[in-house]
This record gives structure tokens, sequence and C-alpha cells, in this order.
């Protein structure tokens, strides 16, 4: 067997054909849909980035234990476990989280590797003194501060070597997937990682896809903050136009890889996997971005389709099963025959291909540290909230203490104690250490926090836009029954039960649901 598991950052499925979107055209994602499963009912798990990322290695939730960081010592890996097995890993990504304090240890698990430069704020062009002027007359600074201690400055620099569409990172991660193709598709037992930084912001696409979306007149706005929006209907759709530009970009360079597995026949016997980590409001909801919010559908709700050469009959085909990031690590293993580690709590979805009417999961349980817990069955979605999620009482269990751009600080470290451990750490004891009220929980957050906070249900099939709550105890117990089930089963830590006011042994859980907040 050989596997292409294609991980794009930040892909709606509301801007894909195959789920009903008519914003953007994606005829290869379409195209692709026709040979493969498409999974109606698949969700995130840890949030965002680096946790999506810790889940897939994994096969397990791990939001309720720490915050974005590494991969741990005594975790898990995918890509190790079939490298151990004599299958050949190689990943290529433009994602420079991976090289931050709290991306360290995933890359390492493969083979060979490839990263790609350029990619969002990656500290790659030096140039000590760039040109500010000629950006104030490009950059709208909505978007773009003009001071270098903004992230946004470097990405302007950056741009400035960015000429040609080839010279994208998104294009590259592609060019460097072809080049693996051509030397080793005649070879078996292999895995390639395609893992494009886009269409995450900023929303920066080659011109002749930005030219079909939005022809710009004014300045740049492709970057919008993680804020309530405020902008007028002119800059929104400029804003979304860029995203849809971007979006047309990925589908254009994913065809290219159909056309490539088209003329050398690889279908019958090469497995693809097309997903991404979450989505992203673009204006929805009044918001821009993930996880300051509710965990709307857009944010949670995710695109999957497999395509599994085993398994012929379930091209074209479609399934409600419930189903979550962290089901990816069993899928990529058993798609080589290779066993999952007893530690992992997740599902090969190929049983699914071979049982489209397979259920999968009972409920979806998703988060990120700190913030609301999610949880779904796929037809009511309810999101938790502690009392009070600014209170102290967390606590962070790691052997890697480093947040996404920097090292746990010495005021945190001296919280240190020594933890026996969980069932996913293997015997070995872990460091736990006090999550602090003055530290961000999710640093992509600029230090802001949670907003527009308060529980609340929804009923997805009566309102998939989720525009009126619902207040119903009994299916809002159930949910939170279902999800303490989920969290008692990846051994989550006592204390974090009572910080979100969860009663573990009250059956009759009840959740007050605001229609307003």
């Amino acid at each position: 067997m050989r596997t292409i598991f294609v991980l794009f950052d930040s892909l709606n499925r509301s801007a894909m054909g195959v789920y009903g979107g008519t914003s953007v055209k994606t005829p290869n994602f379409d195209r692709f849909a026709a040979r493969a499963m498409t999974f109606d009912r698949h969700y995130v798990g840890s949030l965002p980035c680096m946790p999506a990322r810790r889940d897939i290695h994994t096969g397990r939730l791990n939001f309720t234990h720490r915050s974005w960081g590494p991969l741990e010592p005594f975790d898990n890996s995918f890509a190790e476990i079939l490298k151990k097995n004599g299958i050949y890993t190689h990943m290529i990504s433009d994602h420079l989280h991976y090289f931050e304090d709290g991306g360290a240890g995933f890359h390492t698990r493969f083979n060979s590797w490839d990263f790609i430069r350029g990619q969002e704020y990656d500290p790659w062009v030096a140039m000590v003194q760039p040109p500010v002027e000629r950006f104030r007359e490009i950059y709208d600074e909505r978007h773009y501060p003009m001071t270098r201690d903004s992230k946004r400055y470097q990405s302007m620099i950056n741009r400035e070597t960015i000429r040609d569409e080839a010279e994208y990172p998104g294009p590259k991660c592609f060019a460097s997937g072809m080049e693996f193709l051509d030397r080793n598709r005649e070879a078996d037992d292999w895995l390639l990682m395609l893992e494009c930084f886009d269409p995450h912001e900023p929303f920066d696409a080659p011109g002749r896809f930005k030219n079909a979306y939005n022809p710009e007149k004014g300045k740049v706005l492709d970057w919008p903050h993680y804020e309530r929006v405020v902008e007028s209907p002119e800059d929104i759709q400029a804003i979304r136009a860029n995203y849809a530009a971007l979006v047309a970009m990925c589908d254009d360079y994913f065809g290219r890889l159909l056309d490539y597995m088209d003329t050398h026949d690889m279908w019958s016997d090469t497995a693809l996997v097309l997903t991404t980590d979450h989505g992203f409001l673009l204006s929805e909801h009044d918001w821009w971005g993930k996880c300051r919010m509710p965990y709307y559908e857009e944010v949670s709700h995710i695109p999957l389709v497999i395509h599994d050469p085993r398994h012929p009959q379930a091209a074209g085909r479609r399934t409600d099963a419930l189903t979550q990031t962290a089901d990816l690590m069993p899928t990529l293993l058993g798609l080589h025959g290779v066993t999952p580690p007893s530690e992992a709590r997740s599902r090969d979805l190929c049983d699914t291909l071979a049982q489209p009417a397979d259920s999968g999961r009972e409920v979806a349980v998703f988060g990120v540290f700190g913030g609301p817990i999610g949880v779904t069955d796929g037809v009511h979605v309810l999101y938790h909230y502690p009392p009070d999620w600014r209170a102290e009482g967390l606590r962070e269990y790691t052997l890697a203490p480093q947040h996404m751009t920097g090292q746990f600080s010495v005021k945190e470290l001296r919280t240190a104690e020594l933890s026996s451990g969980f069932n996913f750490t293997k015997g070995v004891p872990v460091l736990s250490i006090a999550a602090l009220p003055d530290v961000p929980r999710v640093p992509l957050n600029d230090g802001l926090g949670f907003a527009d906070v308060g529980a609340r249900l929804f009923d997805l099939l009566r309102d998939p836009a989720q525009k009126s709550p619902i207040d119903d105890a009994v299916i809002s117990a159930r949910l939170l029954q279902g999800a303490i089930a989920v969290l008692q089963d990846h051994d989550t830590p006592e204390e974090v039960y009572r910080w979100y006011g969860l009663d573990t042994t009250n059956q009759s859980q009840r959740e007050e649901v605001h229609d307003t907040v």
C-alpha cells in the first residue's frame, strides 16, 4: 500500500462544492469525491493547529491535559509507528509552527521531511530596512501594523521575494510532492504527508486566482484579526473573496495531484486522504477567526474525503458516521496493516468505507485548553463553558514545558509538581504546572482571551446555520454525560471536572443554556 495524506489548514466545508458550497469553484475536490467516500459528520478534536496535529499523531484528545505544545516524549506517533514497521514516511509542509518552540517533535518522527519557507510570519527573509512607505501604499494598516514587533510585518517582508506563482509556498509544497512521487511511485510501502498551510490566513493567492475572485481596487485586506466584525460590507466581501481565491488555488493544485495519479494509474494501489485541522469564521456569527468564540460549525465541522483502493465500492458514496480528527491515526496505520497502540482512543475509518451505514461515535468532544467544551451527537451540539474561564484551578501536564512561541516562564515553572502520569504516559511521571490566569491559554488570540461566552445548545437539523439556540435540559444533560464518559476514557484530571462544573457522579447533570449572552 502507498498512502498520500493531504492536510490543508483552515479549509472550510462551506467552500467546497462536494459539501454544497457555491462561493468557490472546486472542480477538483468534487471530482475526487466521485472516487472516494465523503464523511458528512466529521469533527475536530483538540484545537487549534498543533493540538490538532497531536490528535492526528496520537489518536486521542489532548486539550484537557495541556495547551498548545510539542509532541511529548511518551506520545505515540503514527509516522514513527509506521517507520518502525518498515513503512517509509515523508512529510512536506510549509507550516511554520512546527519550527517554533511549541511545535517540536512532530516532523522528526518521519523518515524524511521537507520544510517549505515563507508562509505567514516565517522568519525567513532577513531585511534590516524594509520599504515601509511602499508597504503603507500596498497594505491596509488595519491588518498590517507598520511596526517590526508585529508578526505581520515579517509577512510583508517575505512577500517581497515571492513574485511568480511557482514561488508561493502552497505551489512549492505540491511541486515537492510531485518530486517525491517521481522518485518513489514505483516503490511500495510508503506514506507521503503533503501538508499545506493554505488556505489559512493571510489569504494571499497568486494573481490569476485573486483576479478571478477579487480584483482589488484598494489596499490589501487578507488577514482579519480574531475579533467581532466591524468592517463595511465592501471590506467584508474583499476579505471573503481573498479567502475564496486561496481555496481556488488549493483546489487547482490538488487537481494536479489527481492528474498525476490518473496519468500513472495509481488509484488501484494508492490511498488518498483529504482533510483539514479546523475551519475559520469569515464574518458568520459576526466573528472573524476561531476559538475565541463558541466553536461554531464553521470551525468545528470539517471536511474528510477518503479513497481506499481496497474498497472500490465506496467511490462516490457518503456516510453519516460521526468521526473526529483523532480517527486519522488508526486509519493511516490500518491502511498499512499496522495495529494502533492501546493508548489510542479512536477508530479506523476504513471500516466505515466497508460499512457506510456505521454510525461511528456516540458523541464527538472537542475544544481548546481552558476554553469551552464542545460536544455533538451529529444532531445537536452543545458548547459548555466553565463558570468562570478566568478562574485558577487548571494545570498543564507535560514533559515539554513550551508554549507556542516560547518556553514556560519561570513564574509558571515555580508551580511545578510531579504527577504520577495518566493512561497514555506509559508509566512515566509528568510535570504538573499551574495554568496561571495571566498566561494566554490560546496563544493565537494575542492574549485577548475568550469572548461571546455562555453555554448554548443548537439543533443542527432544524437550524444548521446556528441562528437560534434552544433550551432543552434533557438533551443538554445527555450530551454532557456523553462528554464526561469520553473525558473519563481519556483519563482527564479530576480538577478539570471541578473547573468546568461537571458532576461525574450525577447522571442527571443539567446545563443552563442561554439564548443570549
